[in-house]
């Protein structure tokens, strides 16, 4: 296994990679690439790795990003596929239907290399007027301010070195986001950046808002008492439609 790094590498504004996987997500990923254009001429890579979609994902990433491939279906080994790939030296995870600040590659290169931490992400806000969906984002961003942990909506981000030696994303089926930032942790607590990224509320919407919070917070719970992430994705309801 590769030695943790100590310190925080000299970075650049070239070094930094976006990993998107998606699983037909023709109706927001062609919007999602298009806000990442303005990082792209500054040198940002975008990566996007499918999951075997039956949509136009695939067509849509081709003209929009610097590298479309497969890789086994699953956020997790999506993820790690994409991260095997990318040249930069720092590597944010983007889900398919979050949007980042415009600045977002200063905020986080500079951020790194100030704080001298290792990893980070940011605060989150929910496309929503849906006042329970504006409690929420507010009470995952302080959770995660308070635990040092992240969920993948908060776009995290890790110097290269760091993702390996804790192994990537362990291939599970829910919750590969909290169990990656808590091996994390052994780095060093998170960057949290004030500044917002915007995910779509479709995941709420679809379900029922305070349903799908309410189970959210039970199934996190679950987890963190020990219980079976297969287990808990089928509680989820989890379905391979989307990544």
């Amino acid at each position: 296994m590769p030695a943790r790094p100590t310190s925080n590498p000299v970075i650049s504004m070239q070094e930094l990679s976006i990993i998107v996987p998606t699983l037909n997500e023709e109706t927001d990923l062609g919007a999602t690439l298009e806000a990442l254009q303005a990082l792209r001429r500054r040198g940002v890579e975008i990566l996007v790795v499918d999951g075997g979609s039956a949509d136009r994902s695939v067509s849509i990433a081709c003209s929009l990003s610097d590298f479309v491939t497969e890789a086994p279906r699953g956020r997790a080994s999506q993820m790690n596929a994409g991260a095997a790939r990318a040249a930069g030296q720092v590597l944010l995870f983007l889900h398919a239907d979050t949007r980042l600040p415009p600045d977002a590659d200063r905020l986080i290169l500079d951020g790194l290399a100030r704080s001298g931490r290792l990893w980070g992400r940011f605060d989150v806000a929910i496309a929503s007027h849906h006042p329970l969906l504006r409690a929420a984002a507010r009470l995952m961003n302080l959770r995660s301010r308070l635990t040092g942990i992240a969920t993948g909506d908060q776009a995290i981000f890790v110097h290269r070195e760091v993702f390996r030696a804790c192994g990537g994303f362990p291939d599970l089926p829910l919750m590969e986001d909290i169990a990656f930032t808590k091996a994390l942790k052994q780095d060093g607590r998170p960057l949290c950046l004030s500044c917002r990224v915007v995910t779509s509320a479709r995941r709420w919407e679809k379900r029922g808002v305070i349903r799908t919070i309410f189970l959210m917070w039970r199934l996190r719970l679950a987890y963190y008492f020990g219980a079976d992430p297969v287990q808990l994705a089928k509680r989820y309801g989890y379905s391979a439609e989307k990544s």
